[in-house]
């Protein structure tokens, strides 16, 4: 990290905020404070002793810093200290112990319609905004056509925002922190609200902030478009930073663990094993098909998902029945072992057996998904665990093309497309003159 000060935008150092959790205490009348006098003191200890316990530290001992110029993410899962690191970098809120030196004006768009004032029409709250920046008239009114014209509320601009729609507020919300000539743009899930169009724009923007001179602080939990804007992400866990470095490097250790205590799981003891006294399960995997079992998982990857049992019948006819549903609860497919050709139709002798399905690339979507797994015997269903597995499908943004919104459906295969010209377009024209 540089250590020149000039070139630093930001500074965090040894940063940490506490917040009380409960309630707050109810006020003590004067006959009170007069009659309990003597125990004043034990009151006192017990109080402190209660609001130690019911602290809560949302940031603790962060520090790191961020040059001039440098496009950086902040990832981590809900509740990890993003946003309050945000909101204290943005000057709304203060912190309980360290500092943070911000270098220039910043424009933070934290939430939507944030700085907003519903009463006030959109041309007044832009130059609310920009005075709250400390932007001189003229600064802001020379940007105000872009503003309004990024955002397309023209219509709209001399209505209350209060009539705003959450998109409108979100796209006029963001123009005001990106046009505004302010050193650092901080950004938090604009990605979450707006359509495909306005999320383009957006990163092409925010994109074009950093590549001239502007610094940006951009958290969300779309990776792909963490990994399209930002070279640096910084991994915030449990209020501490986990790790900070080259985004691809952060965002595979981030992702690699999020659901890696459920994308393995292993049961070696026979007595103790998940299962009925016909089959128990000994172990549950998924993995990429090709390659370390560690690697993330994205659309493209063909996925393994191998079971290994124990069947204690002898003579059993088995089949395994795979339910794979999206964290939505939709279930996406029913996996059965029609097509393997060795056991199926076949007695099973008493012994260990592994199962495998395998999944091809370019067919699911991205997001998180659970495996229910059901032992079939004799067409009925003999053993039946929930969430025997859980993983995490990554997007892939070569298949992107610039947008970074849901992409809607269940599944996602790449299917084959052909286009033909028919006519040239001026024989076309002339045929419905």
């Amino acid at each position: 990290m540089p250590s020149e000060v000039s070139n630093v935008a930001l500074r965090v150092d040894g940063l940490g905020k506490r917040y009380q959790l409960g309630e707050r205490e109810s006020y003590l009348a004067l006959r009170d404070v007069l009659s309990r006098g003597v125990s004043a003191s034990l009151r006192r200890s017990r109080r402190r002793d209660r609001a130690a316990d019911s602290s809560f530290w949302a940031l603790r001992d962060v520090s790191f810093e961020v040059p001039s110029g440098e496009a950086i993410a902040i990832v981590g899962r809900n509740g990890a200290g993003k946003s309050t690191l945000l909101k204290i970098l943005s000057r709304i809120t203060e912190p309980t112990e360290g500092q943070a030196v911000v270098a220039g004006r910043v424009g933070a768009l934290l939430e939507v319609g944030t700085g907003f004032h519903p009463e006030l029409t959109g041309r007044e709250n832009v130059a609310l905004n920009g005075a709250i920046l400390g932007m001189r008239r003229r600064e802001i009114q020379s940007k105000f056509d872009e503003i309004v014209d990024f955002a397309g509320v023209e219509r709209f601009v001399d209505t209350p925002v209060k009539r705003y729609s959450s998109g409108m507020r979100a796209r006029l919300a963001f123009a005001v922190a990106a046009f505004l000539e302010t050193d650092i743009l901080v950004v938090d899930e604009v990605l979450a609200v707006g359509d495909a169009e306005f999320q383009k724009k957006c990163m092409g923007k925010m994109g074009d902030a950093a590549h001239g001179g502007r610094t940006v602080l951009f958290v969300s939990h779309n990776m792909t478009a963490v990994e399209s804007l930002c070279r640096r992400a910084v991994w915030l866990d449990g209020g501490r930073v986990v790790a900070d470095g080259p985004t691809p490097d952060v965002v595979g250790r981030y992702l690699s663990t999020s659901f890696s205590a459920l994308s393995e799981r292993t049961w070696p003891d026979l007595e103790s094993a998940p299962g009925t006294d016909a089959v128990r399960i000994r172990r549950a995997a998924v993995r990429p098909e090709f390659g370390d079992p560690s690697d993330p998982i994205d659309v493209r990857t063909p996925v393994a998902m191998e079971f290994e049992y124990w069947n204690l019948r002898p003579g059993a006819l088995l089949n395994l029945s795979l339910h794979v549903y999206n964290a939505q609860g939709v279930m996406v497919f029913n996996a059965l072992p029609y097509l393997e050709k060795e056991w199926q139709g076949r007695p099973f002798p008493r012994g260990l057996y592994r199962d495998t399905c395998h999944i091809p690339g370019d067919l699911l979507n991205d997001g998180t998904y659970r495996v229910e797994l059901l032992v079939i015997s004799d067409s009925r269903t003999i053993y039946k665990q929930d969430e025997v597995l859980v993983f995490e499908v990554r997007d892939d943004p070569r298949s992107r093309d610039g947008w970074f919104g849901a992409w809607e459906g269940t599944v996602r295969p790449q299917l084959g497309w052909e286009t033909e010209q028919l006519v040239d377009s001026d024989a076309a024209v002339g045929e419905h003159r």
